[in-house]
């Protein structure tokens, strides 16, 4: 990613994501994020909107689909990713170019809202493998999270991929992150 333009950009979805499939099977998503920064005006002595930032966003494969289920018109997110510039020519024969976002990570902004996060469990993803992982040899045997259950915890674990908890391949609750 050497060169590229990495940014973050905080705002809210101008409608839900457009979900699609390419010819090959892979999921992408599209939608639009609206970003107005807050101007101070010295002459009111108070906060006022600026001009409103309109970025067509799109991001892909299982990404895509979770941000599809998840993310709704008006959501404020939090996106990641590489600025691009495409160029095209329109029916008229006038010739553009747009900046757009491609997306490595998104999620919600938790600023003036909360959220649930539920880890997705899909075919073909292996976890985070071995004795690496987050957690440890055990969790609750109710299902439920909490630091000190087992053996629990962020490092080492032997669970022999994913969290490395005991009640989360059992099906339990997720380290809440």
């Amino acid at each position: 990613m050497a060169g590229e333009t990495v940014i973050t950009v905080i705002g809210n979805l101008t409608s839900d994501p457009e979900l699609r499939f390419t010819p090959s099977g892979s999921a992408v998503a599209n939608f639009t994020i609206a970003s107005t920064p807050s101007v101070f005006d010295r002459q009111s002595n108070s906060f006022k909107d600026g001009e409103t930032l309109f970025l067509r966003a799109s991001v892909w494969k299982e990404a895509a689909e979770n941000c599809a289920e998840t993310l709704t018109k008006g959501v404020r997110v939090i996106a990641q990713g590489r600025l691009k510039s495409r160029s095209y020519e329109t029916k008229e024969g006038e010739k553009r170019t747009v900046m757009e976002l491609e997306v490595d990570e998104i999620g919600p902004s938790l600023r003036y809202a909360s959220a649930k996060v539920t880890r997705t469990q899909r075919s073909g993803n292996g976890g985070n493998g071995g004795n690496g992982g987050f957690g440890g040899n055990a969790g609750a045997s109710d299902g439920s999270w909490t630091p000190d259950a087992g053996n629990s915890g962020w490092g080492g674990g032997n669970s022999g991929g994913g969290w490395g908890n005991t009640a989360a391949a059992a099906g339990g609750a997720e380290p809440p992150f």
